[in-house]
């Protein structure tokens, strides 16, 4: 793959698509190759480790100045005084990649830039052959429910949906939103189905780390999508310990009703929880 050394800030959203295109490549090999033939667990850790190598090789060669945080790699608090760092995730969706016939994983690769935040960001979706890039995304279409005849489609996560979310679907019915949920696998997967207008937003609760976001954060912000924590404050990276456990990510017109009924929603949820103590 080309290597870009010169010209860094107009090229790094090309070196994320570039390499998270060919991290995804090397995923579908692995997957075609392996499934079937050992563990589904087996296999996600093939994905993880061989993506992770191919990632830290490429950054290393490309932008040997920077510091990377992996998901895959030991931290380092070097990165803390670093004013590039890369925030990789080599395979997002780690169980949905062991099973045959899920689309639903991803590979992340953002750029975080001190007192910038993310300024480049790229998710593949191999399994779909598509790569989302902060400088081509172009604009999410903004209208809520044209995905699927009129509800507001909130996508969570398959395996620990927020514990709250139900209550959230009935506050937005008492605004008369008609919301739905719909569970999916890997975070980048999420927010790349409400870029495509195929779900409206993407809430999630109960803990994430930076490399799970980073990367579908900077994507869906370059698209014009709201994005935050569940209570409204910014999504902040390169933190000393990166876990950032909560987001939302939806068209700006809808964040205000959201955040209310999710605010709403723990309010009820903290009353049932004392009252069960």
């Amino acid at each position: 793959m080309s290597r870009t050394r010169s010209g860094k800030a107009a090229d790094d959203p090309r070196l994320a698509a570039e390499l998270a295109t060919a991290a995804g490549a090397l995923l579908l090999r692995l997957r075609e190759e392996s499934i079937g033939e050992v563990t589904a667990k087996e296999l996600g850790r093939r994905g993880d480790t061989e993506s992770n190598e191919l990632l830290l090789r490429e950054l290393a060669a490309a932008r040997p100045g920077d510091a990377v945080l992996s998901e895959e790699s030991a931290d380092s608090a070097a990165r803390l005084s670093a004013d590039r760092v890369w925030i990789v995730d080599p395979l997002d969706g780690t169980r949905e990649f062991g099973l045959a016939g899920r689309t639903d994983w991803a590979v992340h690769v953002a750029l975080w830039e001190a007192g910038r935040s993310i300024t480049a960001a790229a998710v593949a979706q191999p399994a779909l052959g598509v790569t989302y890039a902060s400088d081509t995304v172009g604009r999410a279409s903004g209208d809520p429910g044209a995905a699927s005849d009129e509800r507001f489609r909130i996508v969570v996560s398959d395996s620990r949906p927020p514990e709250f979310v139900g209550r959230v679907v009935e506050e937005l019915g008492t605004g008369e939103i008609d919301a739905v949920l719909v569970p999916m696998g890997s975070a980048g997967a999420k927010t790349m189905a409400v870029v495509r207008g195929e779900a409206d937003a993407y809430l999630h609760a109960g803990g994430q780390w930076e490399w799970d976001s980073a990367a579908p954060v900077g994507v869906a912000v370059a698209a014009g999508l709201h994005a935050s924590r569940i209570d409204g404050s910014p999504l902040n990276y390169n933190a000393p310990h990166p876990y950032l456990p909560d987001l939302l990510i939806c068209p700006p017109d809808r964040a205000a009703a959201l955040l209310a009924a999710i605010e709403r929603a723990q309010g009820v949820q903290a009353q049932r929880d004392q009252s069960r103590s």
